[in-house]
């Protein structure tokens, strides 16, 4: 079976791990910090907060934003349900705005239009979180706008987007985003294992997310409320998680870091090898954001139902038959059971689920030989080849 996603491992992962492990730190150590230092250099950032997962690093992100009972949320009805869940964690309602058909990011027309009619009726959101899906921006410029006049603290979700570029600069640079999160899983363009990390460039947003990463606690003296006892001493100041990641994480993570480069490389050229390949099938793909280059997490095409005449479970259940690990990302968060009880119905995000009725993820990570990928297109248009005006046509 070819996986959607597959990590890549080297001699070099294993020895900086193994580094760590013969050392005097396993966590909270030096590792850490050099790479939080890393990854935030690499993108032009001020800050770098690393977590044990972006979730995490989200629901830190919102409570540093001040996200809390009676403010609202929104977000992209396609991601996976921690954008939304983020919110809930404070407390918070969450609402969605649906997606570009193109793009398939936040539509930042329709977000225009709901925040007008949200000052109208006093329920402005406090945080807005632009998913950078598939490893390409939203229309961040824009969002970044309306971020300013309405008075919303704007979060990048970037789990898909380490090394993408928006705007000529590097996702995570803070140029429109207030934070921005990024995933180190497996699948994600370079890993940890599990873990993220929150980029910014405001001190005060730092300064939170540190403190609300390890229990709320600190020990410098600069921040207790009184004299510190001695060299044991520590404050707890507010509620907060254990969100920390590992020396061995990090360290796996600055291994990693030095092959980015190589990884988006290869990226690419698959992304470009499956345009070319798929051009003359029944299926559309991701339009490019203006100034956006993306990091290429996902490949998904979308199957263009009227000229197929096998169902999309039929598609997905048949590369799945010949040997192909297809996935689907995502299912609508709005129609989850969880968002339906909060109100949410079938019909509210239209071009959200007309995607989710014709999205299909190819296999995409660097390790994808070409052969396999011929495989992975050759599969497809066997499935499809009775399509009226299809590949044979």
């Amino acid at each position: 079976m070819i996986p959607y996603g597959w990590q890549n491992i080297d001699q070099a992962d294993i020895a900086a791990v193994v580094e760590v492990l013969q050392s005097d730190w396993l966590t909270q150590g030096p590792m850490i910090e050099r790479f939080e230092q890393a990854i935030a250099q690499r993108c032009g950032a001020q800050y770098g907060v690393a977590v044990c997962n972006a979730t995490a690093g989200l629901h830190l992100a919102c409570l540093a934003a001040g996200l809390g009972e009676g403010d609202w949320l929104w977000t992209s009805p396609i991601s996976f349900v921690a954008s939304a869940n983020c919110g809930r964690y404070c407390g918070a309602g969450v609402d969605f705005v649906d997606i570009d058909a193109h793009t398939w990011t936040i539509d930042a027309e329709a977000l225009a239009v709901k925040l007008e009619q949200a000052a109208r009726d006093g329920r402005l959101p406090k945080v807005v979180v632009a998913v950078a899906f598939a490893g390409q921006s939203a229309d961040m410029r824009s969002i970044a706008a309306l971020a300013r006049q309405y008075g919303f603290t704007l979060i990048e979700d970037a789990a898909h987007a380490v090394g993408a570029h928006y705007a000529g600069a590097p996702v995570g640079c803070g140029e429109f985003a207030d934070m921005t999160v990024f995933s180190f899983h497996p699948v994600k363009i370079i890993t940890t294992a599990e873990g993220g990390m929150v980029l910014t460039n405001r001190a005060d947003l730092e300064q939170r997310l540190r403190l609300l990463r390890s229990h709320g606690i600190t020990r410098d003296a600069g921040q207790m409320t009184d004299e510190s006892h001695g060299a044991w001493y520590y404050q707890q100041l507010e509620l907060g998680f254990n969100y920390r990641i590992t020396d061995l994480q990090a360290a796996l993570g600055l291994s990693q870091l030095t092959r980015l480069d190589a990884f988006l490389e290869r990226r690419r050229e698959l992304a470009a090898r499956y345009q070319r390949l798929l051009a003359h099938l029944p299926v559309s793909v991701q339009a490019p954001q203006k100034d956006a280059e993306s990091a290429w997490h996902l490949f998904v095409v979308r199957l263009q139902r009227d000229r197929i005449p096998r169902s999309h479970r039929e598609v997905f259940d048949g590369m799945r038959a010949a040997g192909v690990g297809v996935n689907l990302h995502y299912i609508p968060i709005h129609l989850q059971p969880y968002y339906r009880d909060l109100g949410f119905n079938q019909g509210d995000f239209p071009q959200a689920e007309s995607y989710y009725a014709e999205a299909l993820s190819l296999p995409m990570y660097p390790d994808l030989t070409d052969a396999q990928q011929d495989h992975v297109v050759e599969s497809l248009r066997r499935l499809l080849e009775l399509s009226v005006g299809g590949a044979d046509d």
